[in-house]
């Protein structure tokens, strides 16, 4: 299996799906695309390496004593190429995901893309850090329009 090449391919995916994100027009087949093709490949791919992986049926060249009970058994996870790619596909499906829902709530919220652009970057480089910003962001937006939605 080369992990190194479903790395590359989940990079690629999701950096165009987050470009699509930011600076295409937000019609419903964007969205839809983003989300079906971007966050639901990565998805997919995540599950079919994980399962594999964990089945034996796809190679880890490492991972003696890995678990998610101790700081050891993670890093034990994320010593191989295989986790690795497995743990940084995790990453990429949910922070596209946060940043979906952050364009849509933008939108709708009236918030320009000039303000929305930095956010997504942040969220695709730092997922949580973008996402509190935007909760930040969004807050006032949000008592404007009489409603925490």
């Amino acid at each position: 299996m080369d992990w190194n090449a479903i790395f590359g391919a989940v990079n690629l995916l999701a950096i165009v799906a987050w470009i699509a994100l930011a600076f295409l027009p937000r019609s419903p087949a964007v969205l839809a695309a983003v989300l079906y093709v971007g966050v639901g490949i990565l998805c997919l791919v995540y599950g079919v390496s994980l399962i594999g992986v964990l089945t034996g049926l796809l190679p880890n060249e490492s991972g003696a004593g890995a678990n998610f009970n101790t700081i050891e058994g993670v890093r034990a996870i994320f010593a191989s190429d295989a986790g690795v790619t497995i743990g940084w596909t995790h990453y990429l499906a949910f922070d596209l995901f946060v940043g979906i829902w952050i364009a849509r709530d933008a939108d709708a919220k009236g918030i320009s893309r000039i303000v929305q652009v930095p956010i997504l970057l942040a969220t695709l480089m730092a997922g949580p850090l973008g996402l509190l910003i935007w909760l930040i962001v969004r807050e006032p937006a949000a008592r404007a329009n009489g409603r925490w939605s």
